[in-house]
């Protein structure tokens, strides 16, 4: 039988062994696996050749399709307006980040919204499975399927006709037909492409857990990731324990870069509906301290404030540090070297951490303007007013550059009972703004 060499980071392969993976520069990461042999089916020299023919664009039937609720507001609107028959949804994250709770929980909303919902339980039995959704109160109109031969499980669906399907996990699906092994990079990609071709012919709209490496990332090709219409990803802090962030990294159905945010409770995962309380945390706590700045960020399609956080040091060694959390390092040193060319801030020889507070990544330059009153309420030890927020980019001459949406934002900082703006339209260089934020 003959082997290749695939990368476990992004499954490229090689004919020969390679130390640096050309498509996602890994090192170190080719393994020597067989190649995948797909055997002929049974009955399949007898089938009749495919006598469909392409169709007029003008002809094609554009109609609003009926989008299906999953139960959850959020989760919908995270979907770009809930979920879309005969769509393929990809979720991933790291053990315990409660993918498979979600699923459960919007499994039992569109058995009793849509219809027949089978969940593929591949890592559990039924019997466990079941102890979970009488943990979460979840009925029983659910169909369990504690199967991992992918082809069994299309051909039982084929007499069922589900409206939903739920597969937990790809990784521990195989198909017969194909010479390797489950989870490997040849099964994860036959497994996907067989469950995307029903899903499209059927309209049942599916929805596959991902595994996640070391790094995050979702195990298995990349081609799994291009082969899906929704990339959903759990994020945020490893150690927040009671809250959990799921973003859209990809989703032909709707905007990407939108968010959820879930608090985990012993009765399952439940919705927050405002997440700017969450972000922000405690007020008294941040009027008394220097070195925190609101800032109004747009994530996905809604407004969104968080916390900035910043502290400042004199260095111990010869280089200071920078170190960013949740933010762009490189806009992290870009705000330093303005603050110092720019606003007469000697931070040469200041070590300078910065970070965003509840586990939220913002990368928008946006938040220039707030990182910059953060990082300068740090040196100066000087706390910003209470009720302050501050959005803008800023540009290297030391200019405040405008943002997109900028009622939105200052709309909901007002929401909220903010009343002390620094935005672009009240401000023209950073100097300007930390003389009057800081007095």
């Amino acid at each position: 039988m003959r082997s290749v060499f695939f990368c476990s980071g992004c499954g490229h392969e090689s004919s020969r062994w390679l130390g640096r993976c050309p498509g996602c520069d890994a090192w170190n990461t080719f393994a020597e696996a067989p190649t995948a042999v797909r055997t002929r089916a049974p009955g399949a020299a007898s089938r009749p050749a495919l006598t469909e023919m392409p169709i007029r664009l003008a002809d094609v039937d554009s109609g609003e399709v009926a989008r299906i609720s999953s139960g959850f507001a959020e989760f919908d609107l995270l979907l770009g307006g809930g979920v879309v028959p005969g769509s393929l949804v990809l979720i991933g994250g790291p053990p315990g980040a409660g993918k498979s709770t979600l699923l459960l929980q919007v499994a039992a909303a569109l058995a009793r919204s849509a219809g027949p919902t089978v969940y593929v339980c591949g890592e559990e039995s039924a019997a466990q499975t079941k102890l979970r959704a009488q943990r979460l109160g979840i009925g029983d109109d659910l169909f369990l399927f504690a199967q991992t031969n992918l082809r069994g499980i299309l051909d039982a669906l084929e007499t069922l006709h589900p409206r939903s399907l739920i597969v937990d996990s790809i990784q521990t699906m195989v198909l017969p037909e194909v010479e390797a092994s489950a989870g490997s990079v040849a099964q994860v990609r036959e497994c996907a492409s067989a469950l995307m071709e029903f899903s499209k012919r059927t309209g049942c709209a599916t929805f596959i857990v991902g595994h996640v490496t070391k790094d995050g990332a979702i195990a298995g090709p990349r081609l799994l990731e291009h082969l899906v219409d929704t990339v959903l990803y759990f994020e945020g802090e490893n150690g927040n324990a009671d809250y959990r962030i799921v973003r859209a990294h990809k989703n032909r159905f709707g905007s990407v870069d939108e968010i959820c945010v879930f608090a985990m409770r012993p009765t399952g995962l439940h919705e927050i509906h405002n997440p700017s309380q969450l972000f922000l945390g405690d007020g008294a706590q941040r009027a008394n301290a220097s070195g925190s700045c609101v800032v109004a960020t747009i994530v996905g399609s809604r407004p969104v404030l968080v916390e900035v956080q910043s502290l400042v040091g004199e260095t111990s060694y010869g280089t200071p540090r920078r170190l960013a959390a949740n933010l762009d390092p490189a806009r992290l040193a870009m705000v330093i070297a303005v603050l110092e060319r720019r606003a007469g801030m000697s931070l040469g020889t200041h070590d300078v951490y910065a970070s965003v507070a509840g586990g939220l990544r913002v990368s928008e330059p946006a938040a220039d303007l707030g990182l910059a009153l953060a990082i300068a309420s740090a040196f100066r030890n000087i706390p910003l007013a209470r009720d302050a927020v501050a959005f803008g980019e800023l540009g290297l001459s030391g200019e405040i550059r405008p943002v997109a949406q900028s009622a939105r934002r200052i709309a909901e900082a007002k929401r909220l009972g903010f009343q002390t703006l620094f935005t672009p339209a009240n401000l023209h260089d950073v100097a300007s703004a930390v003389r009057e934020a800081l007095g």
